[in-house]
């Protein structure tokens, strides 16, 4: 969803999670289940007398215009915030902690990774995917803590 569709979306009207009125079928290539060659990626069916084309009763069905989901959700995470992907500690800069939540990008490696979230957290910034990094931060300073004490007793 580009940033001029989520401007005409009146502020903080945004819901706070998303639904939608029905869950959308597994739309399946034709004779997909038959042939092992034929890959299950939607396609759509061309043939003069295919009943997906013609729309017969108890043949899987195809995408329509009926299936979208409601212009105000489309597009956004199912936690209904608006997901912004961060690769720096500069990106942090210009998001609302109410409209929108944070993807770390995966090419970062743990420290700074750390310093996102970290700063996140004081802005109250929702992360979508904060990894384990933050428990194996806490048990890292646990076993420094214990190490210096360890090597402090010995001294004495």
């Amino acid at each position: 969803m580009t940033t001029e569709e989520h401007d005409s979306i009146p502020e903080k009207k945004l819901p706070k999670k998303v639904h939608t009125r029905h869950k959308t079928p597994k739309f399946r290539r034709q004779e997909s289940w038959r042939y092992k060659r034929v890959t299950d990626r939607w396609r759509r069916p061309h043939g003069i007398d295919s009943k997906m084309r013609k729309k017969v009763k108890g043949w899987p069905v195809c995408p329509t215009t009926g299936y979208r989901s409601p212009k105000k959700t489309r597009g956004l995470h199912p936690s209904g915030f608006v997901e912004v992907r961060v690769q720096t500690i500069e990106d942090l800069g210009g998001i609302d902690p109410e409209l929108q939540a944070i993807r770390i990008a995966h090419t970062l490696g743990r420290r700074k990774r750390v310093e996102i979230l970290a700063l996140a957290e004081e802005k109250g910034i929702h992360i979508i995917n904060p990894g384990k990094t933050r428990e194996s931060e806490v048990l890292k300073e646990s076993v420094e803590l214990e190490d210096k004490e360890n090597i402090s007793a010995g001294e004495k």
